[in-house]
């Protein structure tokens, strides 16, 4: 009885190792990218920042997404998109569950300890939201009042900057419905998703903007050669209008260049 436990117990841990291991397992391309699939560029997105990456139905769409198809088409890949709580995506790409995270993620020295950035695929900016009732119009204003942020988003470190009262949600789109319908004072968020909740109804209005900030696709530091075929792809991507046409059927603009 003991030896047949102990064998139990040994096959159980051998399992378990084999497991672990797989989860980071890449495949590796001729040019020395390392990917999950090397037939597929598979990248992670939320599905819960409308417009940048939403369901329909049970597929997820939006800019993001479009964006990470047509990086995958110049890399000669088949995109694979992959549905994360926006809080776990960069730990998803550290270890090797998706290729990279084309989700809005904006270029941070905390985020560039863990993961490595490719060139800004959009440029965007927080601003702080409220109700139209509501007496903030500026930062300084935001001092003890109750914020809601995004969990793992940069927004919650702008709104610590003036309060200790934040509260965090999966999602912005989460916060900013909480905010429309009588929770919390103020949400702090990307300026272009207030605006298209705005659009959608969303009983609240914007305030100061707090900034301009870059947003990139995040690869594991690893993976040297995606980080620079993806920029390759990117590059390709400005020069050839895809980007932008991308963006005017989202936003109406073009956010993929800097602003003057």
């Amino acid at each position: 009885m003991k030896m047949k436990k102990k064998t139990g117990i040994f096959l159980s841990i051998a399992l378990a190792a084999g497991v672990l291991a797989g989860c980071g397992a890449k495949e590796q391309t001729a040019d020395g990218m390392k990917l999950v699939d090397k037939e597929k560029f598979t990248f992670a997105a939320s599905g819960e920042f409308k417009p940048f990456s939403y369901m329909e139905g049970n597929e997820m769409t939006g800019f993001d997404i479009e964006v990470g198809e047509a990086v995958a088409k110049e890399l000669g890949l088949e995109p694979e998109a992959k549905k994360m709580k926006f809080a776990s995506i960069i730990e998803g790409v550290k270890s090797g569950r998706v290729d990279a995270a084309v989700a809005s993620h904006t270029i941070n020295d905390e985020r560039k300890e863990q993961v490595a950035f490719s060139t800004p695929y959009y440029y965007s900016g927080p601003q702080i939201f409220t109700r139209s009732d509501s007496d903030i119009q500026v930062a300084t204003d935001l001092e003890g009042k109750e914020v809601a942020v995004a969990k793992g988003s940069t927004y919650a470190s702008s709104a610590a900057e003036h309060t200790d009262n934040i509260k965090q949600y999966d999602s912005d789109i989460t916060a900013l419905r909480a905010l429309s319908d009588g929770r919390h004072d103020a949400v702090i968020t990307d300026f272009i998703t207030g605006k298209e909740a705005i659009g959608e109804g969303y009983k609240i209005e914007g305030r100061e903007l707090l900034g301009r900030s870059e947003q990139a696709i995040a690869v594991s530091k690893e993976n040297e050669a995606l980080v620079k075929q993806i920029n390759e792809a990117l590059e390709k991507l400005h020069e050839d209008g895809t980007l932008k046409e991308i963006s005017e059927k989202y936003f109406g603009e073009d956010i993929t260049v800097l602003p003057e």
